[in-house]
């Protein structure tokens, strides 16, 4: 595992009668964008707080950069940023200064961390912002401050937990784009959303998580080709109640779901199913406005795997 930046094996931890954690296991490569999934309470927050000894653990073994983490591991730390779901700067200081203080807590050479703040105020976006307090910055803005404190002193290994959360679309593609540069520039990177898409736009491999195991991982091409599901045809337009039933009995559909007037046909996999479809609504006289045909998603295989039911926070 030379080339492993974080080696986790058999990883445990229980909070009274719960269990966290369930010997996880898993490794991430040098050079990676790692997407870490899992629906609430699958145990992604509890693996993070474990990987940056935030958190004691009951059982198994981390290393992070080839050592055994702990708390005390200052030197494994100066090379890790953490960028976390909740904005956590200063009010009282402006965008300049909070990257500075941040940035302080690692780089000491006042002339270095200077250039450090300078260079990541121009990666993000802020030089307009440099003397606005935290909040005078509209949402997207503050997402690019949080992001900017977290990784001002150019960490090796950057943890993003869900980094694009409530901004706009143009804020989430600067965002977005930002991490496929950090990589490119040599960081790995373990990232956390509940956006399907982005997880897809940008990470090499993911692993899903549930009930504190380890239940999927691969990339996103391979997990998809795992799930059971295969083509999905959508319907727009008036789909009586009698040809919905009817749907439902063709040969190879899986599901049929109706919501208002969209119909959604689930084959099974390796059923090419539109061509039939088109032919069924002809010979049932079904005017539709719009018909279309999908492979199954990182969001499909997402449902297959935790299931569809909602979860607590």
């Amino acid at each position: 595992m030379a080339n492993s930046v974080i080696e986790v094996k058999d990883l445990e931890k229980s909070y009274k009668e719960l269990k966290a954690l369930d010997k996880v296991s898993f490794e991430v490569k040098k050079g990676e964008i790692l997407g870490l999934l899992g629906p609430n309470g699958s145990g992604k927050s509890t693996t993070i707080g474990c990987l940056l000894a935030l958190l004691k653990f009951d059982g198994g073994e981390v290393k992070v950069f080839g050592e055994e983490m702990t708390p005390e591991s200052y030197e494994a730390k100066r090379k890790i940023g953490v960028v976390f779901q909740d904005v956590a700067v200063y009010d009282e200081l402006t965008v300049a200064e909070n990257i500075d203080y941040f940035c302080g807590l690692y780089v000491k050479n006042r002339a270095e961390r200077k250039k450090c703040v300078e260079d990541v105020i121009e990666f993000v976006g802020l030089g307009d912002f440099k003397k606005f307090r935290p909040k005078k910055l509209s949402g997207g803005l503050l997402r690019r401050l949080n992001i900017a404190c977290g990784i001002a002193h150019r960490p090796e290994l950057i943890f993003m937990d869900e980094p694009t959360v409530a901004v706009d679309p143009q804020s989430r593609n600067n965002i977005l784009e930002g991490i496929k540069k950090l990589n490119k520039d040599g960081a790995t990177v373990v990232y956390t959303s509940h956006y399907m898409e982005e997880v897809e736009e940008i990470c090499t491999r993911i692993i899903v998580m549930d009930k504190g195991r380890v239940i999927a991982e691969g990339t996103a091409d391979e997990l998809k080709a795992g799930v059971s599901i295969g083509e999905k045809v959508t319907v727009e337009g008036e789909v009586s109640r009698r040809v919905v039933e009817e749907l439902k009995k063709l040969k190879g559909v899986v599901n049929v779901e109706v919501e208002d007037r969209k119909v959604e046909v689930v084959y099974e996999k390796g059923v090419s199913g539109l061509s039939g479809l088109v032919a069924f609504l002809t010979k049932n006289d079904v005017k539709y406005e719009r018909i279309f045909s999908e492979l199954p998603s990182l969001n499909d295989v997402f449902l297959e795997l935790t299931g569809k039911e909602l979860r607590d926070e």
